[in-house]
């Protein structure tokens, strides 16, 4: 069984975690978000791809879904004290990877092949493909202190935690920039595709937007796991920005969402009655990954109820 998991930096890979440990992780291929990558300095970011990879090697900081588990914070102290602030906190071991992307992105290496000589590195037998290797980056139009502002993502999040009045989200560059082919080849191969419980509007739509992805999608069996549970999102802004996009904050509203695409929608037990209105197959369990039992389980719940396993 080949399956694809499409994947934003937060809710995804807990669910990952899961999926490493009950299919075999040479037909598991994660196609990641890159609408938030971005350069701090003179270092290049890929926020999303590096927590996949971290998470597949077991190197997680799982207090913060980002960095490395019991990194070191010297440089970026180092840095604070001759006046460099990253805003963002990198820590030493996580600073190597991002500059091993940087030295390669510098030189001309496409992010993919980056990206495949790091999984190879970090002994990890599951495929990790950036979305694309042309700039798509996701940009929040914002009402900022009564000025209209175009913000990227790493300030809408990080600097400002999502404290801005959102008036729109935009893929800039999405409609010339090319899937992956190995995306593209990964999805023709897939005998199931699993979109996690990401951000659907700055994790998954990148990855949509793209030409040609939503149309394999829709002859293949998807998944989508919700992010939303009950009237709130499990994490992050999901919420904010559903409602931003004119979609309900609920499970009704990630059905419209992945409407054209979704074949069945994992809930929370939760939503057990309101799932019974959606016109898709549905599977109620407990979507709430607190321990590495609850993601395991997570995971063979998906693969049984789509009769994979």
């Amino acid at each position: 069984m080949v399956i694809t998991v499409l994947s934003g930096g937060t809710g995804t890979p807990k669910l990952l975690q899961g999926l490493k440990r009950v299919v075999n992780n040479e037909k598991l291929s994660v196609i990641v978000n890159t609408g938030e990558d971005t350069w701090i300095g003179d270092l290049y970011l890929s926020p999303d791809v590096d927590t996949v990879l971290y998470t597949l090697a077991d190197l997680i900081n799982e207090d913060t879904w980002y960095g490395v588990k019991g990194d070191t914070f010297y440089t970026h102290e180092q840095l604070k004290n001759l006046g460099f602030d990253e805003v963002l906190k990198i820590g030493d071991k996580d600073r190597a990877l991002k500059m091993h992307k940087t030295y390669y992105i510098r030189r001309g290496y496409k992010l993919s092949e980056i990206v495949d000589m790091e999984r190879e590195a970090l002994k990890i037998k599951a495929k990790v493909i950036p979305m694309t290797d042309d700039r798509v980056e996701t940009k929040i139009l914002a009402n900022v202190d009564g000025k209209i502002d175009l913000l990227k993502f790493h300030d809408f999040w990080v600097k400002r935690k999502g404290d801005v009045d959102v008036l729109d989200v935009i893929y800039e560059n999405c409609l010339y920039a090319k899937p992956c082919e190995k995306s593209l080849e990964s999805l023709e191969k897939s005998d199931l595709v699993i979109i996690g419980p990401s951000n659907p509007i700055t994790s998954i739509g990148p990855i949509l937007s793209l030409k040609g992805i939503r149309e394999i999608l829709k002859d293949k069996k998807v998944v989508v796991v919700s992010p939303i549970v009950g009237n709130s999102a499990v994490s992050g802004p999901a919420g904010k920005l559903m409602k931003v996009k004119g979609y309900e904050v609920s499970i009704r509203g990630v059905y419209e969402f992945y409407k054209d695409i979704v074949d069945i929608l994992v809930v929370d037990n939760t939503d057990k009655e309101l799932a019974k209105e959606l016109p898709c197959e549905v599977l109620i369990t407990n979507t709430i990954m607190k321990t590495l039992e609850d993601k395991v389980r997570l995971a063979k719940n998906i693969i049984e109820f789509s009769g994979n396993l």
